[in-house]
């Protein structure tokens, strides 16, 4: 299962087991954001008090990849499987640089 590399930002409720908020930028560079339960982003024990941001992933499937014109290794990747993650815009599907994923 491929993973997409995430910054978690904030923590957004104590709802158990917590949600969190993280972000990732595409290749276009546009900022996404991703909230979700913290066992979802990562092992780390994460609340309130934590301190942000901290490094999460996303398991993803990828889609596609390909080289653009400016030679950037580029990955489509969907966050709609195994864990149904959308984005606040409601987006479950991005092109990132393949460095942003691991396990291709």
């Amino acid at each position: 299962m491929a993973q997409l590399a995430v910054r978690i930002v904030r923590f957004v409720d104590d709802a158990q087991p917590g949600f969190v908020a993280c972000e990732f930028e595409d290749a276009d560079g546009r900022l996404h954001t991703l909230i979700d339960k913290v066992p979802v982003f990562t092992s780390l024990m994460l609340d309130a008090t934590s301190v942000y941001p901290q490094i999460g992933v996303v398991r993803c499937e990828t889609l596609a990849r390909w080289k653009d014109a400016r030679a950037r290794e580029l990955v489509r990747v969907s966050t709609v499987k195994p864990d149904g993650i959308e984005s606040t815009e409601g987006l479950s599907e991005f092109v990132v640089l393949s460095s942003q994923v691991s396990g291709l």
